[in-house]
């Protein structure tokens, strides 16, 4: 098998040597670069974590891709940085309860199975495709534990040239960064002890120490350990995860690593279910029509490494990379709703998967001066693989169930089983490669910046029978996506922007058949298609708060048969308006929240049917508003709430199949004291869903499926957390 490769084409090879030559020979007036004060919890790069924003909420900017950690200010993309002080303040437990808090961004589930999905913008972008500082595929793909990290970078759009395709085969409507912790510049030893609705109880040790000359080198250690049952009557749940945040520098030196482990299990979790004609009436909240034996286990090892390496005042180079390995064992049913009864019917499928994934990344970043213009050229090489291995086993007999008044049934003998069941074997080998330069042109004492860029994308497939471990078929295309940024700062505290950039996801295959009729271009494999961004946007920070509003519109290509022929003849557009605000309004009331607009239409069809229609799950309007008080007269006591909106979804592309729309309310308080003996103690309580409402949360999730996850109930959780 081909092994990844960091040798650059000849023709992106000459452009990335150029432009180092140029940084290293710019004229004798090109200034040194500015002395960076690197804060012991940032990364392997000169820039740092940056800061929290009034009211420690959100962060001041975030890492941009291949572009580095950029101020929000400077940057033609919209992006919010959420905080670990957030994500303890609110209990989260992982990616899909931080992403509450944005009005872009809602939670939906994987395929027939409970992988955290979420939809930006309107499109669906699996956690396959999460980022991890930096870097795709190597964190688990069912569900990430909030204790592994720092940030939640979150940027709305689509982002090929910044990031590089996503492996998993989503990102167009926006990407998603992990920053990993790092040790403080002051020592941390922290305990946490919680329990929620239906008894899960949950542990957690937070540690952190810097040694040697000047503390240039850091460890941190983050241990959970989660077991009980949930709010929802029967489910169960447990987690143990474990990591471990290495870090050393030197005056010229940057390094970091990471090692972690997750092992995930559920027992009898409710699943998705599946209308057919009509859209059911909601069960009660705490209903589980799961089947008792089902189970969902997830188990995953993963290790990074990233540094840096200041060659001289204008140029630094940096590497990064990462392995992977995952191991996945399901037993799954989705229920298929037949009456408005809540008579339904279920299957049964059982699922192995293994993953083992490896990517890097290296690349040059130099500052340099023509005339009056300033410039920051990057130039990077990145490669991707990741080889899946699985095997499954069913029975499709439909077992008569009720979602109302649900009984268990025993399990279904598998009648159908892989010869490879206890043994996965290949069913997948992915390879991506990139090469990628751009240049942020400064003019006008800062005031003016200008992004170009290009990254040229190769994306190889093969599959195999993983029945046999034989080549079933490849693929290997290639495709380049540009970058067009501008920023004007009016004034100190206005930003305007704009920006032109493409998504990429993998091609199509023409299929032999359709309708039952032959395909005359069958087994024709199409190169990556790209979705098209055009967006605008206004950001404004004054004081202790910050604002932002984008206007943006996205095409995106289909594919289906058109007279026996399969190509790329259809299109959707998606058009929406973006607002979010964010800070501290006065001294102790934090606000954090928004609301977005989203018009998501099939524009061509297969034979024109349900054109004009709305795309299926996609909401035209959603809101999500938080505040965070300090009470006045009593001090560490602090109140929060936050109001969830979501309008109505269609759940078929006929648009005659239609979910509610449904508010929900979280409250919330902590009460820090001092204990003494330099120890402090931070008490909290939460209630999610305060009124207990039933609503169907998501409409499908994967493109064109219409399959319903519900609402949590009411649940209740409280912790206490001591520092010393």
């Amino acid at each position: 098998m081909k092994k990844p490769s960091f040798v650059l084409r000849p023709t992106v090879g000459a452009i990335a040597l150029w432009a180092v030559a140029a940084a290293a020979n710019a004229q004798t007036a090109a200034p040194t670069m500015e002395t960076v004060t690197v804060e012991a919890s940032a990364d392997a790069s000169s820039e740092g974590l940056a800061k929290p924003f009034a009211g420690g909420q959100v962060a001041r900017g975030g890492r941009v891709g291949l572009l580095g950690q950029q101020d929000i200010m400077d940057t033609p993309f919209n992006q919010t940085s959420y905080t670990s002080t957030l994500i303890r303040d609110q209990q989260a437990k992982s990616v899909g309860e931080v992403l509450l808090n944005d009005p872009s961004v809602r939670g939906a589930r994987g395929f027939g199975n409970f992988q955290e999905l979420y939809v930006l913008r309107g499109q669906p972008m699996y956690s396959d495709d999460l980022a991890y500082n930096g870097l795709y595929g190597l964190l688990p793909r069912q569900y990430v534990a909030s204790e592994f990290f720092e940030r939640v970078e979150v940027l709305h759009g689509a982002s090929a040239f910044l990031n590089g395709a996503a492996p998993g085969g989503s990102n167009l409507g926006g990407s998603i960064n992990l920053m990993p912790k790092r040790a403080g510049n002051e020592p941390l030893s922290r305990v946490d002890l919680g329990v929620q609705s239906g008894g899960q109880g949950s542990a957690a040790v937070d540690l952190s120490r810097r040694f040697g000359p000047d503390n240039n080198t850091g460890v941190r250690l983050n241990a959970v350990r989660r077991d009980g049952g949930t709010a929802i009557d029967g489910e169960d749940r447990s987690l143990t995860a474990l990591g471990l945040g290495l870090d050393w520098r030197s005056r010229d030196v940057r390094v970091s690593a990471d090692l972690g482990y997750q092992k995930d299990k559920l027992k009898a979790a409710r699943p998705s279910v599946t209308p057919t004609t009509f859209i059911p009436a909601v069960p009660d909240n705490k209903t589980n029509y799961a089947q008792p034996w089902t189970y969902s286990n997830a188990e995953d090892v993963f290790a990074t490494a990233r540094a840096e390496w200041d060659l001289n005042d204008q140029i630094t180079a940096w590497a990064a990379g990462g392995l992977k390995r995952g191991k996945e064992d399901n037993s799954l049913t989705t229920p298929t709703v037949r009456d408005p009864s809540g008579a339904a019917t279920t299957t049964r499928f059982d699922t192995k998967r293994e993953d083992d994934t490896a990517t890097g990344e290296i690349g040059l970043r130099g500052r340099f001066v023509t005339g009056a213009v300033k410039h920051q050229v990057v130039a990077s090489a990145s490669w991707f693989r990741h080889e899946e291995r699985n095997a499954w086993s069913y029975n499709f007999t439909q077992v008569p169930i009720n979602i109302y008044n649900p009984v268990g049934s025993p399990p279904l003998p598998n009648t159908t089983v892989s010869p490879n069941m206890n043994n996965p074997l290949r069913s997948a080998v992915d390879n991506l490669q990139s090469y990628a330069l751009a240049d942020t042109l400064s003019f006008y004492d800062d005031r003016v910046l200008l992004t170009l860029g290009l990254r040229h994308q190769t994306i190889e497939q093969t599959s195999y029978s993983n029945a046999t471990d034989l080549e079933t078929g490849s693929y290997k295309k290639s495709a380049t996506t540009p970058v067009a940024g501008l920023v004007f700062k009016a004034t100190p505290e206005v930003s305007l922007y704009a920006n032109y950039v493409e998504g990429l996801i993998k091609g199509d295959v023409a299929p032999a058949t359709a309708g039952g009729l032959p395909v005359t271009n069958a087994g024709e494999v199409f190169s990556p298609y790209k979705a098209k961004q055009k967006e605008v946007g206004v950001k404004w920070q004054q004081g202790g708060l910050g604002a932002t509003a984008a206007l943006y519109t996205v095409d995106k290509p289909v594919s289906y048969v058109q007279n026996n022929v399969y190509g790329q003849f259809g299109t959707q557009r998606y058009r929406g308006l973006e607002l979010s605000l964010y800070g501290e309004a006065v001294k102790g009331l934090r606000l954090l929240g928004g609301m977005s607009f989203t018009d998501a239409k099939y524009q061509e069809t297969q034979g024109g049917v349900a054109q004009g229609n709305d795309v299926i799950g996609v909401p035209r309007r959603q809101l999500t508003l938080g505040g965070d008080w300090d009470v006045p007269g009593v001090q560490g006591l602090a109140l929060n709430a936050r109001v969830i909106y979501t309008g109505s979804q269609y759940a078929n592309a006929a648009n005659t199949l239609n979910v509610k729309a449904w508010t929900r309310t979280d409250l919330g308080v902590r009460y820090l004291m001092d204990i003494g003996n330099d120890r402090l103690l931070t008490l909290r309580a939460r209630v999610d869903n305060v009124f207990d409402k039933q609503y169907w949360a998501s409409v499908g999730g994967y493109p064109g499926s219409n399959y319903l996850v519900q609402s949590a109930p009411r649940t209740f959780a409280i912790s206490a957390s001591v520092d010393f």
